[in-house]
Parts: C-alpha cells; structure tokens; sequence
C-alpha cells in the first residue's frame, strides 16, 4: 500500500501510474468486464484482464464502496449480456441482474478481507479464483440458468489447447486459470517488480498455465478420436416451407383456439413443414446419413396426429437402415402448459421408438413446457452409445455428464439471430468435459458438429442459407475423460480450498491479535 502512495517515477511500482486514479482502474475494468461476458461482441483477452483491474480497485477502495461499486459493474454485464443476447432487459429477466451480479462480486469481496490476511504471497492469490470456481457452481448447480449466464471458460471457445484442461477439471479448471492472473498480477503490481518477493507466484502461475497449453496441445495432436466415423447429418425445415406454414397460421388467429375451432386447417398448415423435413432426412439419408436430427421447434403436430408422423418416419428410418430423431410440439387443445409438449423421439431403425426424451430446463420466462424428469436417455447402436437432450439442457453440465459411456450427443435446439452462434459456442465445452462428439441442430441459430476434443467437424447458419443442413463424419467412439469419470470434484476441491484459507486467516488474525 505505501508503494502506491509514493509519486510516480522510474523507478516506482506500477501501481504507482495508477495512484490516486480509483476510478479509471473502475473504468478500465468495467469496460473489459463487458467485453468479457462471452456475448456476440466479446474479445477473448478481456476475460483474462478484465479482473485484474477490477481486483486492483476493490483492494484499494473501502469495503463498501468497492463491493457496491463493483456490484454495479457486474450487474450492469448481466444485463448487457441479455441485451446483445438479443433477450428482453427489462422485465422478468431484470430480475436476474442484481442477483447474479452479487454472486459474481462476492470473489472480489473474500479477496479483499481473506488474501491480505494470509503470511503466503503463493496463497493470497489462490483465494480469488478459488472463489469465482465457487461462485460459477453455485450459478451452474442452484439457479433455473444454469451455466448460460456464466463460465470465464466459455470466453476461451476459440482456444482448444487451453479448453482440454475442461476434460479433466471442467471448465471450471479454465475459469480458474483465468480468475487467478488477476491476483498474480496484482501481486507483481503491488511489489514493483520486485522479482525475489514476486518469483515464486509469478513461476507457479507461468508454470501451471505453460503446461496446460502443451498438454492440451499434445492431446490434440496425438490422442485424436478413432477414425472409424459414421455420417451424421442435421436438417432444418426451409424458410420457404416456414413461411407459408406461417402465414396459414396467422390467417386463423391464435393457434390454441384454432386447434379447437377448425383443426383440419391447423393440420394442413402444420405439414407443410412437417412434409418439408420429412423431404429433406430422405435426401439425406439417400446420401449416407445414418443418423439425422431435426431441431428443436422444427415439427408440431395435433397430439392426435403424432402417431402418424411417427410411422412415417419410421417408414424412412427402416427402408434406409438408420436413426432418426425428430423433434416433437404435440398440441392437445387443453390450455397453458399442459397443452404444449417439448420432446425428442429417437426412431431406430426397425421403425420403432427408441426413447421420447421431454426438455428437462426450459429456458425461464420463454419456454411454455412443463419440465420433464430430467433422465438423459442413451441407446446401443452401431455408430456407438448416442443420447439426447434439448437446447438448454446443454448448458447445465450435471446433466450433459448422467449417462456414462456416451459416444454421441444429439442436441436439437432452436435459438434467435443474436444467440445463436454464442449459445452453439457454449456447448462446445460440453463435447470436452464428456469426451462425446456432439451434434447441435439449430433452427434459427448456427447448427455445428464436433468432435470429443471440441474440433469443429462442420457447421451452417441458418441465416445465411434458405435450407440449412449441416453433415459430417463423426468419429463412433468417444474418448474417456477425467472429469466424466469424477464430476465436479475440482470445483468442490476448490471451494474446500477456500474454506480452509478464510480459516487460516482468521487463525492468523487472531493469533496476531492476542
């Protein structure tokens, strides 16, 4: 502290630049916070220094004032991320900014009143990310957003050596890496460079973050999947095909009165994308495809008509010897949730129901649909272990890693111009941690194929093309990983960490004080 009370000259800390400026540490922070929420505007850096200076502010200001200042900033990022998420800022969602924003200030808040009563410089720095790995489980593990929201490591979607760490940590190994340069190097801006009271953080760190990049590197290199592959294609309806379906259902008015009052006219609006789809898994299926995934939002139907969509996709499935799962919205007429249903139906390839998978996290305040059981379903085929899950499911990783073994993950899923290629980018991770290629078909947002190590097989935008169609070769073994086998033992082992440095330094405070 007295170092960043001294006039800045050439030979003082670097803290020392900064001395008496509090608030354009705050800015500068704030500024990167936004460009660090893993949003369609986001620079990757920004995540690693965004808490740097924040961190640097809240140590250097009053408890109070740093945490409510702070507190503003992040809360403020919530509600940017909702906003260039395309995702309504005021309303229901509001409500989430200034809870999730305190959850994200609290590791600025233990850092200030735990590190600096700590004897270990190597210490002090271990409580900051200790406490954002915890925070992020909290998030990911108690709240309805699960892990969509938040995860330092999702702004690294680009950085595959670094992200195979997620196999054996989760991505909350990633997080944590990142969270800890901001007390690294404030350790190093309060000691002025000061390399023998410096050299042992600054080492470990260097260390640690060096040796998971080459170990990322070599598992990229030399432990690719197997090259037996199988050809997996996702299809999504055409936007002619919509559009007219659209516009049949506009002409009678709200579709749960139509249902009743003329459902004949319902019906036929319905298959003109029901058919649309249909066309499009036989021209894929005539081409190779052995497994073909319709997206979420991509077929509704009358609950009494679905027995008769399923036989003819049944039909296909058998004559071309493959799976099919098809996403399903079947309308029964009764009011509210319970007239609406959200569910995947795997179709084998002898023509019958493989499993009927209901979304488990429907996505708070849009989604209409009851939850379902939550009971992620795998079967056994030629092409390896294949499971399901819906859209949002994919960012709840507790539920990506239920069912063991899994060798491919379908994902159908249905996004908006302004999240879709975020939301595909997040679930990239999921691929990593489970060691499973992952199949995302999205209507409405960038549909992308991936491997167990999170290379990207193939992948279109529905918005830049009038039938979307994504195919590729995916491997039909997945890899094993650590974390698939052990779950969130990192970040619980993390959040004991923290337990016992908070206990640690309030034994050494109140040893000092007697």
């Amino acid at each position: 502290m007295l170092l960043e009370r001294k006039s800045a000259h050439p030979g003082a800390a670097p803290g020392a630049l900064l001395a008496g400026r509090p608030w354009i540490v705050l800015g500068v922070g704030a500024v990167l916070h936004l460009l660090a929420i893993h949003g369609r505007w986001d620079l990757a850096p920004t995540a690693w220094l965004s808490g740097v200076f924040l961190l640097r502010f809240a140590r250097t200001t009053g408890v109070v004032k740093g945490f409510l200042l702070i507190w503003a900033v992040t809360s403020v990022g919530v509600g940017y991320l909702l906003f260039e998420g395309g995702m309504p800022v005021f309303g229901p969602l509001l409500l989430l900014c200034v809870p999730l924003g305190v959850v994200f200030v609290l590791p600025f808040l233990v850092d200030r009143l735990v590190g600096r009563r700590l004897a270990s410089p190597l210490l002090r720095t271990l409580v900051f990310p200790a406490a954002v790995v915890g925070a992020e489980y909290l998030i990911a593990t108690a709240t309805p957003v699960g892990a969509a929201l938040v995860s330092l490591a999702l702004t690294q979607h680009e950085n595959l050596p670094l992200l195979q760490l997620a196999a054996v940590t989760g991505g909350y190994g990633v997080s944590f890496l990142i969270a800890w340069l901001a007390p690294v190097a404030n350790e190093v801006w309060e000691r002025g460079l000061d390399w023998p009271r410096i050299r042992t953080v600054a080492l470990t760190f260097v260390g640690v973050l060096v040796l998971t990049i080459i170990g990322g590197t070599v598992r990229l290199a030399f432990f690719a999947p197997t090259a037996d592959t199988v050809r997996v294609a996702g299809v999504s309806w055409s936007r002619a095909a919509h559009d007219r379906s659209d516009a049949m259902l506009k002409a009678l008015g709200p579709v749960s009165d139509a249902v009743e009052r003329d459902p004949a006219a319902v019906r036929a609006a319905f298959a003109v994308v029901d058919d649309d789809l249909l066309a499009s898994t036989e021209r894929e299926l005539a081409a190779g495809a052995k497994v073909v995934v319709w997206p979420e939002a991509g077929v509704r139907v009358l609950a009494a008509d679905r027995a008769a969509l399923l036989e003819r996709v049944g039909a296909l499935a058998v004559e071309h010897d493959a799976y099919i799962e098809v996403w399903l919205a079947s309308l029964t007429g009764e009011p509210g949730l319970a007239g609406t249903t959200n569910e995947a139906v795997l179709v084998d390839p002898q023509g019958r129901v493989g499993w009927q998978y209901e979304k488990a996290h429907p996505v708070p305040f849009l989604d209409r649909n009851e939850p379902g059981p939550g009971q992620v379903p795998t079967t056994d085929t030629p092409y390896g272990r294949i499971a399901t899950v819906i859209c949002f499911d994919a960012d709840f990783p507790a539920l990506m890693r239920q069912a063991p073994g899994v060798d491919l993950m379908l994902v159908p899923s249905n996004d908006w111009p302004e999240y879709g290629q975020t939301h595909t980018e997040k679930a990239t991770i999921r691929a990593i941690e489970n060691g499973y290629s992952l199949v995302r078909s999205d209507s409405r947002g960038l549909s992308r194929v991936v491997d167990p190590h999170g290379r990207t097989l193939a992948q279109t935008d529905f918005f830049t093309t009038d039938q979307q169609t994504v195919v590729a070769d995916v491997p039909v073994t997945g890899t094993r990983t650590i974390y698939g086998m052990v779950g969130d033992v990192f970040a619980w082992s993390s959040i004991a960490a923290l337990v016992l440095l908070v206990g640690a330094a309030v034994r050494r405070r109140s040893v000092r004080s007697a």
